[in-house]
Order: structure tokens, then C-alpha cells, then sequence
């Protein structure tokens, strides 16, 4: 199982909406297939496992991250290619909670007379689709909300001069995690101040990265741009990457070429939870957030930010510099926003430390 994660792994940077699936097919103790799933609409994992092991696949056992598939979508049923390979057994890390499938694949290969199981590494293949697996489950993406601070939790001097805090390991960091996410979410307030391209750069990458993603393969994310005073204008350096850029508005305003609007019709600030679940509609399972310390306040008090990655420079910015997330007041310890540490890691000069929300 953990060489079928393994391979799931090197999807990850393509085959959005869709999970990444790896599988392995294993007969007396020696691997005989293996595949996972590269893009949307071409061949599942187990199919890419089957082929590779031709007529060996009679009588082995399959590992795979994630559970077969059981109906007709973009492409044929997982479990029904499994069955027709005549496998024996069938080992499944997690039970798929996609309600088209919700263990109608186990019990299409039980139905079959196929031996299957599922909970082996399932820790580890729910932290591999963590943004598919919460969409299928509540509606709404896997936030990650990206952070760049001093040691004394600055973001920005208070002239607003921020380039650059952290590294250019960190930037690298950012890279990947640009390049796994569906979509990249900012503000306008941010395109105007710092006017960014919210692109994957494959020079860029990390060498780990660039060793299983070729330049050509390099998805653009959707740019998802809170604008509700229509302000966003086309000679924004978003708009010269080749990719969608949705503008959250109020009302309709002018819009850019290669722009298209999202209206929530009202006043004030838009209602961040509705955004999500329209978010979540459009198949959207990862969603980076780049943005200034009033948006990343704002969502984590509304308890949108599932995780949060936080890049610390060894540098001093002062009390009057900008605050990472501007938040109310709090009375009482229990009522403040609380995270778990994850895990923390040294790049290059920086302190990397990953938060997850508190369960």
C-alpha cells in the first residue's frame, strides 16, 4: 500500500477535480502492476495496474489509495475492470465518500466473490486528497490559507513594503503548493498593492517537483479574486497567464478579458461560508489563499481555514509593521481561534509551521 501512495502522490499536481488514486498489484509476493491516475477523463489508477499486469492480475491481490470506482462517469467502473481481470482480493486504504460510489465499489467486488478490505494507511491516503475528500463530504474546498511573517509576526513594514520577508526556498515552498491546489484566492486589495500573476512557475518548482511534473503538464490554477466593489481592472498581471480568473462581486462591473463574474448580490462584505459552498459547486477541492492580514482574519474567525502554512523569517519588522491577521478582541483564552502544530521544518533560513484546525 504505501508504494501504491507513493505513486498516487505524482497526480497530485494534475488530476484535479478528481482525486489521486495510486494501485499496485501484487501476486506471490512480487509487484506485477502498477499505475495511478494522471488527469481527469483518462484512465483510473487500477486500470493503468491491470494493464501492466496482464494476465498475472488472475489471482493477485490489488492495493489502491482510494476505493474502485463503481459507475459510468468520463470513464468505466474501476471495480468492474478488477473483476473482469480476476483478481482475488482487493485491498482499498479508504471507502470512497463520493455518494456515487460510498462502498457500492467493495460491494460490487464482495457481489463478484472477490475478497475485499479497506482501512489499511488510511491515515495516510486521507491526508493525500484532503481537499476532494471534504468537498465530497460538506460541499465546500480544503482552505489553506498561506502566511509570510517575521519572527515578531509582522507581514508587511507599515508602509506596506513586504518584498521580500521570507526566502526564496519559501517561494519555491509556495510554488508547490500553488501547483497542487484547483484554485489560488485573493483579493483585489492584493492585486492592487502588489499586482501578482497567482501562477505555477515550473522554474520555480522544487527539484523534487520538477522530477515528476514536465513544464508542458503544469496546470494553471483557478485565480478567485474577492472583488465586491467591482474594482479589478484588466491591466492586472493576472490576466497574462492563460487561466480563468472568477471575480466574487455584489453587483455586475466592468470585466475583464478572460475574467468572469461570480454575483452575490447585497452590501458589505461578502458572506465567506457562501463563497465556499459556490466554490465547492464548481469542483473546486484545494484552494490556496494568498492575501493581506484583513482577509486572513476575516477567515480565520469565520473558521474557514482549515490549515494554515506559515513561513517565518529570522527578521524583526516592529511593533508599528502589520499584523498577520487582524482579528477582534478577545475576553476569554477558550473564545480565541485555536490550531494544532502539524508539523514545522526548516527551509532554507525560514521556520515552515503547518497548522490544522482543531477537531
Amino acid at each position: 500500500m504505501r508504494e501504491a501512495l507513493r505513486l498516487a502522490e505524482r497526480g497530485l499536481y494534475t488530476v484535479s477535480p478528481n482525486p489521486a488514486v495510486g494501485a499496485v498489484i501484487v501476486k506471490n509476493g512480487e509487484i506485477v502492476g502498477k499505475g495511478y491516475h494522471r488527469k481527469a477523463g483518462e484512465p483510473h489508477a487500477e486500470v493503468y495496474a491491470l494493464r501492466e499486469a496482464g494476465e498475472k492480475a488472475k489471482g493477485a491481490t490489488a492495493y489502491v489509495t482510494l476505493e474502485p470506482c463503481s459507475h459510468y462517469g468520463r470513464t468505466p467502473p474501476c471495480a468492474e475492470a478488477l473483476i473482469k481481470a480476476g483478481v482475488s482480493r482487493v485491498v482499498a486504504a479508504m471507502v470512497d465518500p463520493n455518494p456515487k460510489v460510498s462502498g457500492k465499489g467493495i460491494a460490487m467486488l464482495r457481489e463478484a466473490g472477490i475478497e475485499a478490505d479497506t482501512g489499511l494507511l488510511s491515515d495516510e491516503a486521507e491526508a493525500l486528497n484532503r481537499g476532494f475528500l471534504q468537498r465530497m463530504r460538506t460541499g465546500r474546498p480544503y482552505v489553506r490559507l498561506k502566511l509570510g511573517i517575521s519572527i515578531d509576526g509582522r507581514t508587511a513594514l507599515n508602509n506596506g513594503v513586504s518584498h521580500w520577508i521570507t526566502s526564496s526556498s519559501s517561494r519555491s515552498d509556495v510554488q508547490r503548493y500553488r501547483a497542487m491546489s484547483s484554485a489560488i484566492m485573493s483579493t483585489s486589495e492584493t492585486l492592487k498593492v502588489d499586482n501578482p500573476t497567482l501562477s505555477v512557475r515550473w522554474n520555480e518548482l522544487p527539484l523534487e517537483v520538477q522530477s515528476v511534473l514536465k513544464p508542458e503538464d503544469v496546470r494553471q490554477p483557478v485565480r478567485v479574486i474577492v472583488d465586491s466593489r467591482s474594482r479589478v481592472t484588466g491591466d492586472k498581471a493576472i490576466f497574462s497567464v492563460k487561466s480563468p480568473v472568477l471575480l466574487l462581486r455584489r453587483e455586475k462591473g466592468e470585466c475583464p478579458e478572460g475574467a468572469s463574474e461570480i454575483l452575490f448580490p447585497g452590501s458589505g462584505q461578502l458572506q465567506l461560508a457562501t463563497v465556499m459552498r459556490e466554490l465547492g459547486r464548481r469542483e473546486i477541492n484545494d484552494l490556496w489563499i494568498e492575501a493581506g492580514g484583513h482577509f486572513a482574519g476575516a477567515l480565520i474567525e469565520a473558521n474557514l481555514a482549515d490549515e494554515i502554512i506559515l513561513y517565518m523569517a529570522p527578521t524583526f519588522l516592529g511593533s508599528k509593521s502589520r499584523p498577520l491577521a487582524e482579528l477582534p478582541e478577545y475576553y476569554r483564552l477558550e473564545d480565541a481561534p485555536s490550531y494544532e502544530i502539524e508539523n514545522t521544518s526548516v527551509i532554507g533560513p525560514d521556520l515552515k509551521v503547518v497548522l490544522r484546525k482543531r477537531h
